[in-house]
């Protein structure tokens, strides 16, 4: 028995479509015991996303960015956020994505993009698949400063700390973003060993 065969959709409403969806979703679950359970849930829906960490062995840096996430300041995190670049899909693979973002934010033109895995970020409301990449970087791939698009309010900076650096920012607090300690945790166990 799959979920599909488990659940029984009774009504979807569309509380929101300004920025992304957000509905609010009735439904009968039939739980373990042979039970249905009528249940309401809501779903942020803002489209599937990749984001990739880019790494230079030889010199063991890799390349973040810091930017103002809303969010985060309305949750008491009063500074920049410390991110690996990402970003949504919008109609395209999340390759040809992550290509165009990296480049968009970062200003490097990367070859070298391979995919690890991919994840549900926060499952209980939000609907985002993340397609996890890593990538090769050097400074010959730089072909402009990046900053993102100032036309969606980015005013993005870059990062270059060592693996090292970057493992102690997630320590003591300065690095907070999930998808970015993924990358480096992943980086740190299998790419700088």
């Amino acid at each position: 028995m799959t979920v599909s065969d488990r659940i029984r959709i009774e009504e979807v409403t569309t509380l929101s479509s300004d920025w992304y969806i957000l509905k609010k979703t009735t439904f009968s679950f039939l739980r373990r015991d042979g039970t249905w359970q009528r249940q309401s849930r809501e779903t942020y829906d803002r489209g599937n996303g990749a984001t990739i960490l880019l790494y230079d062995l030889e010199r063991r840096r890799v390349l973040l960015t810091r930017q103002f996430r809303y969010p985060a300041y309305v949750n008491g995190h009063d500074d920049l956020l410390t991110e690996a670049p990402a970003g949504l899909l919008d109609n395209a693979s999340p390759e040809q994505r992550i290509r165009a973002e990296v480049e968009e934010e970062t200003g490097y033109r990367v070859s070298d993009v391979r995919q690890i895995f991919d994840a549900f970020m926060s499952p209980g409301s939000v609907t985002e698949r993340l397609h996890f990449f890593i990538g090769a970087y050097s400074a010959a791939d730089q072909v402009s400063n990046g900053g993102g698009n100032a036309g969606e309010g980015e005013d993005i900076e870059r990062l270059e700390p060592t693996i090292d650096e970057a493992i102690e920012m997630i320590g003591d607090g300065r690095i907070r973003d999930g998808k970015t300690i993924m990358l480096l945790q992943h980086a740190a166990l299998h790419v700088f060993k």
